[in-house]
């Protein structure tokens, strides 16, 4: 369908660097046909194609073919993102998660990692830096799974008392829970226990909300010289093991650029497992130093 480039809005891209004037140029300039761009038909934004568009414009086009998608606003953004998969960089993929953990944080992070092309476990990763959670997880198979099932134990025994001749199956739907946990529910009661094992309960108990991260993180370039001035970290041997042991692994924003272009093909996955693993470590760290704040505040 042909549509007036004016009515267009543009994409909300989940490239960082946004577009490529050199791209966008050697496509405007060269004489083959553009293929359709594909537009949010309720907003009328670009969910992929904005090169395209813009080289459209530079050619001089008042019209371009769109193609129509549908869907909810707020998943305008995924599918872009899943539009584009194959053409983001690392760190476009990894900003595309974090916005996502916080757009749809009840989506699995298998879900995640389907829509964004970065890995299951690197989401995990980040959705611990991130912070925030959801009661429910919605998976890849669009079901929703509660992160605790104790709600829906407890609803699912006051569902056996008021109505023992009910099924398994029709029980376990409204609770929001499975059949099997239905059944564990009922020989429970049966044996005078309450419905929510011990271990349930006592994770309710300690369970606490993941803190939010902090608006605004020094880079190690400006956080290392207040530590290096800090007398109770430069006056005593473990001290200077710590400024030592910091200024050894720490790796401001693009510092790897140079690394990952001299990686050989064949060790690039076991070294992309080695920065996960490195990552994962430090997140560890970094949330014990804040639970030993909070502690001793």
């Amino acid at each position: 369908m042909l549509v007036d480039i004016d009515v267009l809005q543009p994409a909300d891209s989940p490239r960082l660097g946004g577009c490529s004037e050199e791209f966008v140029r050697s496509l405007a300039s060269s004489d083959a046909s553009l293929p359709a761009i594909v537009v949010h038909r309720p907003t009328m934004k670009v969910v992929d194609g904005m090169h395209r568009l813009r080289a459209a414009v530079l050619r001089g086009r008042r019209a371009v073919e769109v193609e129509y998608v549908g869907g909810p606003v707020e998943d305008v953004f995924v599918l872009s993102v899943s539009a584009n998969i194959s053409t983001l960089s690392t760190a476009d993929r990894e900003a595309a998660v974090r916005r996502l953990l916080r757009s749809h944080p009840q989506w699995s992070d298998r879900a995640i990692a389907a829509s964004t092309g970065l890995a299951a476990k690197s989401v995990g990763v980040l959705r611990r830096a991130v912070g925030g959670r959801a009661e429910v997880r919605v998976g890849r198979d669009g079901k929703v799974r509660p992160l605790n099932s104790a709600a829906g134990r407890r609803l699912a025994g006051q569902m056996i008392s008021e109505r023992p001749e009910a099924s398994l199956r029709d029980i376990a739907r409204a609770a929001g829970v499975s059949p099997g946990t239905v059944r564990d529910v009922r020989r429970r009661l049966s044996a005078g226990l309450d419905p929510v094992p011990e271990r349930m309960r006592a994770a309710e108990r300690t369970e606490t909300e993941v803190p939010a991260p902090r608006a605004e993180v020094r880079p190690p370039h400006a956080t290392l010289p207040i530590l290096r001035r800090d007398p109770s970290l430069r006056f005593n041997e473990h001290g200077r093991h710590v400024l030592r042991w910091l200024e050894a692994h720490a790796v401001s924003q693009g510092d790897w650029t140079s690394v990952v272009s001299g990686v050989p093909s064949h060790c690039r996955e076991l070294v992309a497992d080695m920065a996960r693993g490195c990552a994962e470590a430090w997140l560890e760290m970094a949330e014990k130093l804040e639970r030993e704040d909070r502690a001793a505040g």
